[in-house]
C-alpha cells in the first residue's frame, strides 16, 4: 500500500514521503495514529507541487542572500569606543556594536553571523567576516577610533 507520510516515522521515512509499506502496518500503525495518509492521485500531486514550491523558495532565498553578500562585502564601517586619557581602550568592539554599525548604513545583518578572529581591544583598522549561508561569505573593514 502506498501512503504519504505526515511526520517521521523512524524506519520509514520522513514527512512528505511516498512509500510503499504492508498493508497491515498501513492500516495498523501508519493511518491509525494518523502519521500518514494514503496516496491518491491528489495527494501525490499536492506533495509534489509542495516540494518544487519549497525548492523555488529556498534557491530564492541563496539568491537573495548571494546579492547582499556582494553589496556588503568590502564595506568599511566606523565604530567609536570610549577610550582613557592615555588612549587605552575600555572594554572591546562586539560583533553587536558592528551589527548597529551596519544598520547605520542600510544593511539589516545579525550580530551572530559576524566573525571576528580576536576581540577588538585597541584602536585601529580590522578585518571581520559575515557567513550569511553556507558558502555565502563576505570581508567588512572595521575601523574603530575613540569616541568624541
Amino acid at each position: 500500500m502506498k501512503v504519504i507520510l505526515k511526520a517521521d516515522v523512524k524506519g520509514s521515512g520522513k514527512k512528505g514521503d511516498i512509500i510503499e509499506v504492508a498493508d497491515g502496518y498501513a492500516k495498523n500503525f501508519l493511518l491509525k495514529r494518523g502519521l500518514a495518509d494514503p496516496a491518491t492521485a491528489g495527494g501525490i500531486n499536492d506533495e509534489k507541487q509542495r516540494k518544487n514550491a519549497e525548492a523555488f523558495h529556498k534557491a530564492e532565498f541563496v539568491k537573495a542572500q548571494k546579492e547582499l553578500a556582494e553589496k556588503v562585502n568590502g564595506t568599511a564601517v566606523t565604530v567609536s569606543i570610549r577610550t582613557g586619557k592615555n588612549g587605552k581602550v575600555f572594554g572591546s568592539v562586539t560583533s553587536e556594536k558592528i551589527a548597529d554599525a551596519l544598520s547605520e548604513l542600510g544593511f539589516d545583518i545579525d550580530k551572530k553571523k559576524i566573525i571576528t578572529k580576536e576581540a577588538f581591544k585597541n584602536v585601529g583598522t580590522y578585518s571581520a567576516e559575515i557567513r550569511f549561508i553556507e558558502g555565502v561569505s563576505a570581508k567588512i573593514t572595521v575601523n574603530v577610533v575613540p569616541l568624541e
